[in-house]
C-alpha cells in the first residue's frame, strides 16, 4: 500500500474516531466536556426519522461522585460571589441563550420532534425565567424590624448547597432553565440530569454557561436513567432536588429524596380542562382551543386535554373538527408544520390505545388521527390530530393523561356542572373558562380547585415573575418553581437579632439571668 493510500485511510479512520465520538453525548464536570467511561448507552432517536441523533451514556458512579464533588467544591467560593457578581452572569447567560436561539431549536427539533416555531417558544420560555433571576437583587431581600432599643432583628436569604434537577423530554430547553439558573443565582451549585431522550439543548446551554465564565463545578450535567435518578436522590451532599415528569417517577423521586432529608419539588401528570360556555366568543374559543389541544403535538403538562362543553356550545364540535383537520402534520423543520410526531414509537402506540379504549367505551370518534401518513417520514411517530366527543368521565380516556394530540370533549348543561366535573378530577395544573360573561368568569374562577386558571386564556402558564402554581395530584411539595417561590425553594433563612449598645462600651452591667423579655 502507497503512502498517500495510509494517509488517506488514516484520514478516514480518524475522521470515523471523531463521527463516533460526536455521537456520543458527553458529560459536563468541573467545567469540562468529558467522554463518559459508561458500558450501557441509550439511543436518541429523531421522531420523524428513527434515525439516531446521539447515544446518551448511563453516566457511572465514579462520574456521578465526580459530578457531586466538584459542585460541592465549587459551592464553597460561588456561595461568597456577590449577588451583583451572580446578577451580572444571569444578565450574561441571557444574551448568550437569545444569540442561540436558532441552535437550541434545531436541536429540540431534531431529538424531541417539535415544530421549528414550537421549539423556538420552548427556548423563550425559559430564556424569560432567566431574564427575571436578573432580579435577583430583589428576590434576595430579607426584612429588618428593631425590636427593642438598641436591637434588631433581621432576615437574611442563604443558599442550600449542591442541588439537582431532573428534566423531562417534552421541554429541552424550558425546564432545564426553570431549574438551574434560579438555583445558580441563589448561590447554590448544580448538578443536571436532562432527559435520556433529548439532552441535546441541556448541553448547549451548559456550553453557554462556560462561555459567559459561570466558573467550573457550579453547573454539572450528568445523564442516564433510574441509577443516576438514585444517585441525585440519596447523595447526602444533595440538598434539594426539582423534578418535572410523569406520576410514576415523580412519586418515587420525590418520596425517595424527602426520606433521604432532601427538599423536593415535583410537578406531576394533568388532565386540564377548558369549559366552553354557549356565550363564548366562538372565533376566538375555537382557535384557542385547537392550538392548546395539538400544539407540541399534545405532549405539554398543561396541554389542554378536555373541553367541557356547556349546553349549545356543544353543536360546535364539528367546526372543532373542522380546524383540526386543516392543521399540518409534518416533521418539525418543514416550512407550515403544525404537528410534529411524537417522541417514541412507544409514547404513539400508548396514544393509540387509548384513543382506541375511547371507540371502545362507547364514545365518538369525531375525527381520527390514528394511521396519518406523511410521505417525506414514513418512519415518523406521528399522530394526526383526534377528537373523541361526548365521553363520560368514568371512560380511560378522561382518567388517564393521554399526552398526544388528542382532545377529549364531554357535553354538560350547566357551568355548575362543569365545575363539578373539573374538580372532580385528581390533577390541578390549570383549567380554562370562555365566556363574554364576566360574572360566568368570576364564579369559575373562585370556586375551580386547580392552580392555574386561564379565562378566556387556554394555556395560562404564569410568567417567571409569577411561579408555576400547579396543585392537587399534578404537584408533590410545598414550594412552586420559579418566580419569588423558586427562590424561597433553593434557600433558607437565617434569621439574627443583634444588640449594639448606645452606652460605652467599657461600660461595666450586671449579668442577667432572668427570661429576656422585649420591649
Amino acid at each position: 500500500m502507497t503512502m498517500r493510500a495510509l494517509t488517506r485511510h488514516a484520514r478516514l479512520f480518524q475522521h470515523s474516531l471523531q463521527q463516533r465520538a460526536l455521537s456520543t453525548t458527553q458529560l459536563f464536570i468541573d467545567g469540562e466536556f468529558l467522554a463518559s467511561q459508561a458500558s450501557e448507552h441509550i439511543e436518541v432517536r429523531n421522531p420523524a426519522t428513527q434515525e439516531v441523533v446521539t447515544r446518551v451514556p448511563q453516566t457511572t458512579q465514579h462520574e456521578l461522585n465526580e459530578a457531586a464533588h466538584s459542585a460541592e467544591l465549587a459551592f464553597r467560593e460561588w456561595r461568597k460571589t456577590s449577588v451583583l457578581s451572580r446578577q451580572r452572569k444571569m444578565l450574561d447567560l441571557q444574551h448568550a441563550i437569545r444569540h442561540s436561539m436558532d441552535e437550541l431549536a434545531h436541536s429540540i427539533v431534531s431529538e424531541q420532534g417539535k415544530v421549528l416555531s414550537d421549539a423556538r417558544g420552548d427556548v423563550m420560555r425559559g430564556l424569560q425565567v432567566v431574564e427575571d433571576m436578573a432580579n435577583i437583587t430583589n428576590y434576595m431581600q430579607g426584612s429588618r424590624l428593631e425590636v427593642a432599643a438598641d436591637m434588631d432583628t433581621y432576615t437574611e436569604r442563604e443558599p442550600l448547597g449542591v442541588v439537582a434537577g431532573i428534566c423531562p423530554f417534552n421541554f429541552p430547553a424550558m425546564i432545564p432553565l426553570w431549574m438551574f439558573p434560579v438555583a445558580l443565582a441563589t448561590g447554590n451549585t448544580c448538578v443536571l440530569k436532562p432527559s435520556e431522550r433529548d439532552p441535546g439543548a441541556a448541553m448547549i446551554l451548559a456550553r453557554l454557561c462556560s462561555e459567559v465564565g459561570i466558573p467550573k463545578g457550579v453547573l454539572n450535567v450528568v445523564h442516564g436513567a433510574h441509577d443516576t435518578v438514585n444517585f441525585l436522590t440519596g447523595d447526602p451532599r444533595i440538598r434539594a432536588v426539582s423534578f418535572v415528569g410523569g406520576d410514576r417517577a415523580g412519586k418515587y423521586i420525590y418520596e425517595r429524596a424527602t426520606q433521604h432529608g432532601k427538599r423536593c419539588q415535583a410537578n406531576l401528570g394533568a388532565k386540564n380542562h377548558a369549559v366552553v360556555l354557549p356565550d363564548a366568543d366562538r372565533e376566538h374559543a375555537l382557535s384557542a382551543i385547537v392550538g392548546a389541544a395539538f400544539g407540541a403535538a399534545g405532549q405539554r403538562c398543561m396541554a389542554l386535554s378536555v373541553a367541557v362543553l356547556v349546553g349549545e356550545a356543544g353543536d360546535w364540535v364539528a367546526e372543532l373538527a373542522e380546524r383540526a383537520r386543516r392543521l399540518r402534520v409534518d416533521g418539525g423543520l418543514e416550512p407550515d408544520a403544525d404537528v410534529g410526531p411524537m417522541i417514541t414509537r412507544a409514547a404513539l402506540q400508548r396514544a393509540e390505545k387509548l384513543v382506541q379504549s375511547a371507540a371502545d367505551q362507547g364514545a365518538e370518534l369525531v375525527l381520527d388521527g390514528r394511521g396519518v401518513r406523511v410521505a417525506k417520514y414514513p418512519q415518523g411517530n406521528f399522530l394526526g390530530p383526534t377528537i373523541i366527543d361526548r365521553a363520560q368521565a368514568h371512560m380511560q380516556c378522561y382518567q388517564e393523561e393521554i399526552f398526544g394530540p388528542v382532545l377529549t370533549c364531554v357535553r354538560v348543561a350547566t357551568l355548575d356542572e362543569a365545575l363539578a366535573l373539573v374538580n372532580g378530577n385528581r390533577y390541578g395544573n390549570g383549567a380554562a373558562v370562555f365566556t363574554r360573561s364576566g360574572a360566568s368568569a368570576r364564579k369559575f374562577q373562585a370556586q375551580v380547585e386547580a392552580g392555574q386558571v386561564g379565562i378566556n386564556v387556554p394555556i395560562p402558564v404564569p410568567l417567571p415573575m409569577f411561579g408555576f402554581t400547579g396543585n392537587k395530584a399534578s404537584f408533590l411539595g410545598d414550594t412552586n418553581f420559579y418566580g419569588r417561590s423558586g427562590v424561597s425553594f433553593y434557600t433558607q433563612l437565617k434569621t439574627v437579632t443583634s444588640l449594639w449598645r448606645k452606652q460605652n462600651a467599657d461600660e461595666q452591667q450586671a449579668a442577667a439571668v432572668h427570661m429576656p423579655t422585649l420591649h
